[in-house]
């Protein structure tokens, strides 16, 4: 699935691409959860220009002129594929058709891919805006005994943060993510922040430099602790693994508090 740092990459390369050009056409192919008629989708952004693309928590926002937003929700599998004039790629959701023969279509073998128009506000915040910082999460982190991983999770509390990074940030921050939430002191809820920042914003860096175009897949082989590649941590901890739902990754160097 793809992260916060992957989205981020896409974002930036899909609106140096696209923004400023008019949208003639939407092709809605399979988009199984549209939260509108495919004529109202197509009623409401036929014709304008598309102002920016940006990441919003795990979406990619596409904005048009007249301020409406198509959200692109690429689950677990969704791909986004730039294409001359026609559409070749297989598992097509939704193609939108540019003015000039450009084209960008979001794919998803498994189908569940969702475009939204106008998505609500989600509420919580965004992992890298100013209000989930050190008050907001110390505010959050007091009223529960969750382990510290699902709260950083939790796209109800902050958005954005998906498993891989969730452990490379608690290894940066030198946090156990099987630590209560409540019991985590606070001169290590201000590292993990800070974590959250570093760890992120390098990510995006990383996968840029690794393939400066990229609008899909995955750049992991940077990440020192999720990483299946490496056996150890950068300061020589092993890296040990517990299976479940999500794999989590992690070493003894990190703090449990609970």
């Amino acid at each position: 699935m793809p992260e916060l740092p992957d989205l981020q990459a896409f974002s930036h390369n899909l609106d140096k691409k696209l923004a400023g050009k008019t949208l003639k056409q939407v092709a809605i192919i399979n988009a199984k959860k549209l939260n509108v008629t495919h004529k109202e989708l197509q009623d409401k952004l036929e014709g304008q220009k598309l102002d920016k693309v940006y990441r919003e928590g795990k979406e990619l926002h596409l904005k048009f002129s007249e301020g409406d937003v198509l959200g692109l929700h690429l689950m677990l599998h969704g791909k986004l594929f730039l294409f001359e004039s026609k559409n070749e790629n297989k598992y097509a959701i939704i193609e939108l058709h540019f003015s000039d023969g450009d084209g960008l279509v979001l794919t998803d073998f498994q189908g569940i891919a969702t475009p939204t128009l106008n998505p609500e506000d989600k509420g919580a915040p965004d992992a890298l805006s100013k209000e989930a910082g050190v008050d907001y999460l110390t505010a959050k982190l007091q009223k529960t005994k969750t382990n510290i991983k699902t709260i950083l999770l939790d796209q109800k509390i902050i958005r954005g943060i998906g498993n891989a990074y969730a452990d490379e940030i608690l290894w940066h921050a030198g946090i156990s993510p099987f630590s209560a939430g409540n019991k985590i002191p606070a001169d290590k809820i201000k590292d993990l922040v800070s974590a959250i920042h570093s760890v992120l914003k390098d990510a995006e860096k990383a996968i840029l430099h690794a393939n400066p175009d990229i609008i899909n897949g995955e750049v992991r082989d940077f990440m020192q602790i999720h990483n299946s590649k490496k056996t150890h941590s950068p300061k020589g901890s092993e890296i040990k693994i517990k299976d479940g739902t999500r794999k989590t990754y992690y070493t003894d160097e990190q703090e449990m508090y609970n």
